[in-house]
C-alpha cells in the first residue's frame, strides 16, 4: 500500500517546509508522570511546534538511548500503558498541532492492530511511527491504520541503498523519516559530515517532506537543516531537560526560533 492512500494529509502539509525547517518536538508519555507530558506537549504546540512525537513505552526499546530508555521506564514504573498514551495523544492533540505516536511493533500487536488503528484515529492521532516494523512487511499494522485515516511512517538510514529508501519512501505517508546517524537516540554535539548527502538520498526518493532525527539537540544543529529538510525532530536533549528538572519550553522555543 503507497502513500496515495492519504495524498497530501494534515500531517504532510503540517510539516512541509516552506523556506525555513519544521520543528518537531519528542516527549515521552507518562514521563515523569501523565500530567506534565500532557502540560508539555501542549506548550509543545503553542510554542510553535509543527507536529508533536509522543513516545509509547516499552519494556525492551529498540533505538533509544539511555536518556529515553530511563524516560520510558519511569513512564512504566508510573502505570503508564497503550492506552495511556493515546489518552497523552489525544489531551495534546486539543492544542491543535498534529500528533505523531512513535511505538514498538509488540505493543501494537498486544493491543491489536485494528483496535489500535481505530482508536488512533479517535484520539486524533495524525501519524504512527513503528521502527522495528520493516516497510516491506507492514501491512497487518499499516493497512488498519491507513484505513482509518492515520499516517504511517517509515525510518531511512545512513545504512539504507537507494533502492530501499524508495521502497520504503512509497510505503509512507505524512513524511519519512531520516535518521542521521547509526546507532540509538541520544543528544550529539555534533552532526554527521555527510549529512547533506544523505538528506539529498533521502529527498531524491520521495516527493513526501524529509525529516531529519537523532542527536539533533542544538539551535546550531538546526539551522544546518535549514533547506536540506523539512522537519527536525529533537528527543533525547528535551527529555534530558525534564530529567534534570529543566524547562523544556525553553529550548523548543530557542529551536523554533532557529527554524526561521
Amino acid at each position: 500500500m503507497t502513500r496515495s492512500v492519504i495524498e497530501g494529509s494534515r500531517l504532510e502539509v503540517a510539516v512541509r517546509a516552506a523556506g525555513d525547517l519544521r520543528l518537531i518536538p519528542y516527549l515521552m508519555a507518562g514521563h515523569p508522570s501523565r500530567e506534565e507530558s500532557v502540560a508539555h506537549g501542549r506548550a509543545f504546540a503553542r510554542a510553535g511546534a509543527a507536529a508533536v512525537e509522543v513516545g509509547v513505552p516499552h519494556s525492551d526499546p529498540l533505538a533509544d538511548g539511555p536518556v529515553i530508555q530511563r524516560a520510558g521506564q519511569i513512564a512504566l514504573d508510573g502505570g503508564m500503558t497503550m492506552a495511556g498514551a493515546l489518552g497523552v495523544a489525544a489531551a495534546i492533540a486539543e492544542e491543535g498541532a498534529p500528533v505523531v505516536l512513535m511505538t514498538c511493533v509488540n505493543p501494537v500487536l498486544a493491543y491489536g492492530p485494528t483496535r489500535f488503528a481505530v482508536d488512533c484515529a479517535r484520539a486524533g492521532v495524525a501519524g504512527v511511527i513503528v521502527p522495528d516494523l520493516p516497510a516491506e512487511e507492514s501491512g497487518p499494522v499499516a493497512d488498519p491504520l491507513r484505513a482509518a485515516g492515520v499516517d504511517t511512517i517509515f525510518l531511512v538510514a545512513p545504512t539504507s541503498p537507494d533502492s530501499r529508501m524508495h521502497s520504503i519512501a512509497e510505503r509512507s505517508s505524512g513524511f519519512v523519516y531520516c535518521v542521521t546517524v547509526a546507532g540509538v537516540t541520544g543528544a550529539r554535539s555534533e552532526l554527521p559530515a555527510r549529512l547533506e548527502e544523505l538528506l539529498a538520498r533521502a529527498r531524491a526518493a520521495t516527493e513526501l517532506p524529509v525529516a531529519a532525527g537523532f542527536g539533533i539537540s542544538q539551535a546550531e544543529h538546526v539551522r544546518r537543516l535549514r533547506g536540506r529538510a523539512d522537519a527536525a525532530v529533537v528527543g533525547s536533549a528535551l527529555v534530558g531537560r525534564v530529567q534534570r528538572g529543566e524547562d523544556p519550553v525553553e529550548l523548543v522555543e530557542e529551536l523554533v526560533r532557529a527554524c526561521r
